[in-house]
C-alpha cells in the first residue's frame, strides 16, 4: 500500500477512547491488507511495574514514574522500529497519552531517523458523561484495578486524569499547522483534518469518520438452504428448497421478538438471500457487493467435479485459500475489496440484519472478529444460524423451527463463540 511505513501516534487524556480507536484501526487496516500492529504503552508500563498501587504514580512530579514511563515509551518504539523495518510491518499504531508537545517532537525525530511518516489522531471530549460512561466499561476492567472496588477506582483514576491535564498541549490548527493529523471532537461530533500526506492516511480519516459508539446490533446469517446447496454445488442462483423457507419464517419470527424498531434489512441480489429476506414482511436493501464470491469456470460444480476437471486449480487452492482466485472469478482477498464499502457503511449504521452467503459472512466475521487472512477462509458460517455482534461482545443465536437457542457463551476481547447446531424440519 505504501513504500513508507507510517506510524499512527494517538493523542489525548485518559478515558478518550485512545485504545478503542487505536484497536479498531488496526484490526480495519490489517483486514484491507495493510500490515498493522498496536503498541500500548500502558502495557509496557504494567510489565515494567508488575503492581499498580494509585493515581501517584502519574504526578508531574514523581520523578521515579515519570522515569519508567519514559523508558517504556523508549522500548514501545524500540519494538516500533523492529516492526516497520524488520518484520514486514506498514503501520504502527503507538497508543499513549502523547500530551505534551515535547512528547510529540520527540517522536516526529524518531520517525524522521528511520524513515516513517507519521499520523496523528488526537480525540478530544469534554462530555463528563461520555467520559463516565468510558470508565466504568473499560478502565475498571483494566489490570490496574483489580485490588479495588468500583468507587475506589472511578476516584482514583480521576485523578490520574487530573495529572495529565494540566499539561496538556492539544493539536492546534496553527502551531501544529506543518503535522498530518485528525482531532476527532466529541466522539464524532465534529472533525478537524490537517495535512494529509497520502492514501494510506486519507483511508485512516475515511475509516475514523465513520465509526461510532452508539450501542447496537448487528445480526449476520447465510440464506435459507437453496436448491444447489442439495446438490452440492456452489455459486449458482437457485431459490430456496422448503426447508430454507421454513428457516426464513423462523427467522421472520426470531427478528420480530428482537424488537428493534429501526432495524435494516440488506440482502445481495442473488434469489435465495431476497427470498431468505420477504419472509421477513419489511423492507430490504439489495446489494451487489453482497453477492457470493465469484467461482468462475467452477460456477455450478460439485467440489468433485472440480477435482477432475482442474486438478491443478484444485491444488492451488488448498496451498493458499485466501488468494487463490477462481479461473475468470475472485478469489476472498478479492472479495474483501468488494465488501470495504459494507463495512464502512455498516460501520455507520445502528441495527443490521445482514443476510449474505458463506464466503461474504467469512469476511464479515473476519472483519468483526478481527481474523488474520489465513483463517478466515475457513471460519464456520453454517446454515440456519443467526449471529448477534455487538461492538464489545459476540453472542451466537440458533434457531430452530420452534425457538431460538441462545449459547451461553459470551466472549470478550478475542470474540471467539461456540457452534451449536440447529434443526430445521
Amino acid at each position: 500500500m505504501t513504500n513508507c511505513p507510517t506510524l499512527i501516534v494517538t493523542v489525548g487524556l485518559p478515558a478518550r477512547g485512545k485504545t478503542y480507536i487505536s484497536k479498531k484501526l488496526t484490526r480495519y487496516l490489517n483486514w484491507i491488507g495493510v500490515p498493522t500492529k498496536e503498541f500500548n504503552v500502558g502495557q509496557y508500563r504494567r510489565e515494567c511495574v508488575k503492581i499498580y498501587k494509585s493515581f501517584e504514580f502519574f504526578r508531574p512530579d514523581n520523578e521515579e514514574g515519570l522515569k519508567i514511563r519514559k523508558q517504556c515509551a523508549s522500548a514501545a518504539l524500540n519494538d516500533v522500529r523492529q516492526y516497520l523495518t524488520e518484520e514486514g510491518g506498514q503501520v504502527a499504531v503507538f497508543d499513549a497519552t502523547n500530551t505534551t508537545r515535547e512528547r510529540r517532537e520527540t517522536i516526529n525525530r524518531f520517525a524522521e531517523q528511520n524513515g516513517f511518516k507519521v499520523f496523528f489522531v488526537e480525540s478530544v471530549c469534554e462530555d463528563p458523561d461520555v467520559i463516565a460512561e468510558n470508565i466504568v466499561q473499560v478502565k475498571l476492567g483494566s489490570p490496574d484495578y483489580t485490588h479495588c472496588n468500583t468507587e475506589q477506582a472511578v476516584e482514583d483514576f480521576m485523578k490520574r486524569i487530573k495529572c495529565y491535564e494540566n499539561s496538556y498541549q492539544p493539536l492546534d490548527e496553527v502551531l501544529d499547522r506543518e503535522l498530518s493529523f485528525i482531532k476527532i471532537i466529541d466522539v464524532g461530533r465534529r472533525y478537524l483534518v490537517n495535512q494529509v500526506q497520502d492514501h494510506i492516511q486519507s483511508r485512516i480519516v475515511y475509516y475514523l469518520m465513520n465509526i461510532h459508539i452508539t450501542p447496537r446490533s448487528i445480526y449476520l446469517c447465510r440464506h435459507g438452504e437453496s436448491e444447489l446447496n442439495v446438490r452440492g454445488r456452489i455459486g449458482g442462483d437457485s431459490g430456496l428448497t422448503a426447508r430454507g423457507k421454513e428457516f426464513a419464517r423462523c427467522l421472520g419470527q426470531f427478528m420480530h421478538k428482537q424488537g428493534i424498531s429501526d432495524l435494516k434489512v440488506w440482502t445481495s441480489q442473488m434469489k435465495r438471500t431476497i427470498q431468505t429476506a420477504e419472509a421477513l414482511g419489511v423492507p430490504y436493501e439489495q446489494w451487489k457487493a453482497l453477492n457470493e464470491i465469484d467461482a468462475g469456470v467452477c460456477e455450478e460444480l460439485m467440489y468433485e467435479e472440480i477435482q477432475q476437471r482442474y486438478p491443478l486449480e484444485f491444488a492451488l487452492r488448498d496451498q493458499d485459500k485466501y488468494r487463490y482466485r477462481y479461473p475468470k472469478g475472485e478469489s476472498y482477498e478479492d472479495l474483501v475489496q468488494r465488501l470495504e464499502p459494507v463495512i464502512m457503511e455498516l460501520e455507520r449504521q445502528e441495527n443490521v440484519l445482514v443476510i449474505c452467503h458463506q464466503a461474504v459472512m467469512r469476511c464479515l466475521l473476519a472483519y468483526f472478529l478481527d481474523k488474520t487472512a489465513e483463517e478466515l477462509p475457513y471460519l464456520k458460517c453454517p446454515l440456519h444460524s443467526v449471529l448477534k455482534l455487538t461492538p464489545v461482545l459476540i453472542l451466537r443465536l440458533f434457531l430452530n423451527n420452534k425457538t431460538c437457542f441462545k449459547c451461553n457463551h459470551w466472549c470478550g476481547a478475542v470474540f471467539t463463540a461456540k457452534m451449536a447446531s440447529c434443526q430445521v424440519k
